[in-house]
């Protein structure tokens, strides 16, 4: 008579350890470290963002992030484009890359023209997890807003990229490239102030306390290139410290403007 052998679900821990095969405490304990690695890579973009680039983690999943691209200069120059990125549950294995999307319209070669994904295959083959991170994805998408030809690029590469149409009129028809990038651009902009559901990132239209904030910013700390043709002080201090930005809101919430650009007071709405 045989024995009986037990099936898979019905063995030991011990036993599955001897056959090489995981136990569900493993399991989660070598998701936890996915996930506590893909944390510390977040921590990391805190000081190493590309500049203009934003994300934040999502409220309901870890391997969810919400981001934002301001483009500052280029045939792209003042569009702000929203995307996502999610990593998978094995990311941090070896050619498990995170997946870019945007959810703003992008008229973009690298960016897919129904689906908006970013195909990070094309640069990066492989991913190499003590290599390739959360920053190597944000470079990357923030490069291909100010990419002048694809000749770093080979023929394979090329036939690949997911927007052939945007790809071909680049190099055949550049008035027509930019045309099309300029109504991306301003559709961008229209949809600025549209919230995504779920989406940790939200923007509001600006109110007075915004232009207060500002005001006693510049004063404090000094205009920055984009407003070096204002009045301000130019021998304000450059440095941004914790205190001053906290003393500049509690003065913007309480309606005291800078008394360089406009009365101290804010004016109060009237019933009416």
């Amino acid at each position: 008579m045989l024995p009986i052998t037990p099936s898979p679900s019905r063995q030991s821990p011990m036993r599955a350890r001897r056959l090489g095969g995981q136990t569900p405490s493993t399991v989660d304990r070598d998701q936890a470290m996915r996930d506590y690695k893909l944390s510390i890579e977040y921590k990391h973009l805190k000081s190493h963002c590309p500049g203009g680039v934003f994300i934040v983690p999502s409220l309901d999943d870890v391997r969810l992030f919400h981001g934002v691209i301001f483009i500052r200069r280029g045939v792209f120059t003042n569009a702000i484009f929203k995307f996502t990125v999610t990593c998978p549950p094995q990311y941090n294995d070896t050619n498990t890359h995170p997946k870019v999307v945007f959810s703003s319209y992008v008229y973009n070669p690298h960016v897919h023209p129904e689906t908006g994904e970013v195909d990070l295959k094309i640069p990066y083959p492989e991913w190499i997890p003590h290599k390739h991170f959360l920053v190597t994805a944000l470079t990357y998408i923030k490069k291909i807003f100010y990419i002048k030809d694809f000749s770093d690029l080979s023929e394979e590469a090329k036939l690949k990229l997911p927007n052939q149409d945007a790809y071909n009129k680049f190099l055949n028809d550049q008035e027509g490239y930019r045309r099309r990038v300029a109504e991306c651009v301003k559709e961008a902009q229209r949809s600025t102030y549209t919230s995504i559901p779920g989406s940790t990132i939200r923007f509001t239209e600006e109110n007075i306390t915004h232009q207060i904030m500002r005001d006693l910013l510049a004063e404090r700390f000094g205009a920055n290139d984009d407003e070096a043709n204002t009045s301000f002080d130019s021998s304000a201090s450059s440095v941004v410290t914790k205190e001053g930005v906290l003393e500049s809101i509690q003065r913007a919430q309480a309606g005291i403007r800078s008394p360089k650009t406009s009365p101290k007071l804010m004016p109060r709405a009237t019933p009416k």
